[in-house]
């Protein structure tokens, strides 16, 4: 899953939030180096991912992809599925998302010494581009697709998966449905244990 999902999973912990939130540039054992409630969140956020990368019905929405994007299906289809919650957020949550991506943004700065520098150097972009927001669109997600397609000097061709969006758009949305449906039960399994 991508930043929202991840987020979003993460319960009503604000440092669980963040830990998940930036647990993608955190290597190995480096969580130790972190407060108790953001090693939870990085925590949820490896599990999180594993679940993912072995979910049959994710699976199924990656092989759609993997003969024109091979190894970066999967990444592509993290960025599909949090479209397909920030689309749908009303589903999922009571609150608005504006409010809550505003008040996770807060949060970020209300503990800003204890997130880690790459996570520093991306949160002015994230807020300036309002990425999390931007999801809702697939105007939104073709320009985070391009922005992480010139990040790989556009070998991944990322930047063209908006094109299957749109094609398979239906099922897609099909497959989050059901696929979130699991997570989300994992997830607050998960968090029990932490």
């Amino acid at each position: 899953m991508n930043f929202l999902a991840h987020i979003y999973l993460s319960g009503d912990n604000d440092l669980i939030k963040i830990g998940n939130f930036m647990a993608d540039g955190i290597r190995g054992k480096q969580f130790e180096n972190f407060p108790e409630e953001i090693q939870k969140g990085i925590i949820l956020h490896r599990a999180i991912d594993t679940y993912t990368d072995a979910h049959p019905v994710f699976r199924e929405s990656t092989k759609r992809l993997h003969e024109r994007y091979h190894h970066y299906a999967g990444v592509i289809v993290d960025i599909f599925y949090d479209h397909f919650l920030a689309k749908n957020w009303e589903q999922y949550s009571n609150e608005n998302l504006e409010d809550f991506i505003d008040r996770f943004y807060q949060s970020l700065h209300t503990n800003h010494d204890l997130v880690s520098e790459k996570t520093k150097n991306m949160l002015p972009y994230m807020e300036k581009q309002n990425w999390l927001l931007s999801y809702q669109t697939i105007d939104g997600i073709s320009q985070i697709l391009t922005q992480m397609d010139r990040r790989t000097k556009n070998e991944s061709k990322m930047r063209f998966a908006s094109e299957e969006l749109k094609t398979f758009y239906i099922e897609f949305e099909k497959e989050f449905t059901l696929f979130f449906e699991d997570l989300q039960l994992h997830a607050q399994e998960k968090l029990k244990t932490l």
